[in-house]
């Protein structure tokens, strides 16, 4: 069976793009060109950021339209790093609220790419 590891986001610019998400990750990427950057993890997940202007297929989406969820360990969780994020000046979209799978909160990547961080409700 296949399981999912390699997520790529249409980018307007790769360089732009890498510094936001090394400063959000705290890593560096383990591959970058003008045309492409990429990240790599422990768990073996990779994250990809290619130029929307040279992918083939040419994309058929403008960019964002993606969102990325970082699952975190409660609430305060969700604050503090709602607080971190805004205090780096990330676009906040949506206020941390409590939702029917948790508490969470949306800020936009410089793509306008969403990030979801989320408590999970108690089961």
């Amino acid at each position: 069976m296949m399981h999912p590891n390699f997520v790529i986001l249409y980018v307007d610019n790769p360089a732009v793009s890498a510094a936001f998400y090394a400063e959000l990750f705290d890593r560096q990427p383990v591959e970058a060109s003008p045309t492409f950057a990429l990240f790599a993890f422990e768990s073996g997940a990779k994250f990809g950021l290619w130029s929307k202007h040279t992918v083939e297929p040419t994309a058929s989406t403008g960019g964002g339209g993606t969102e990325l969820a970082f699952s975190v360990s409660g609430d305060e969780a969700v604050d503090a790093c709602h607080a971190e994020w805004s205090g780096r000046g990330l676009e906040i979209r949506q206020a941390p609220v409590r939702m029917d799978f948790g508490y969470t909160f949306v800020a936009l990547d410089p793509d306008g790419h969403r990030l979801r961080v989320f408590a999970p409700s108690a089961s």
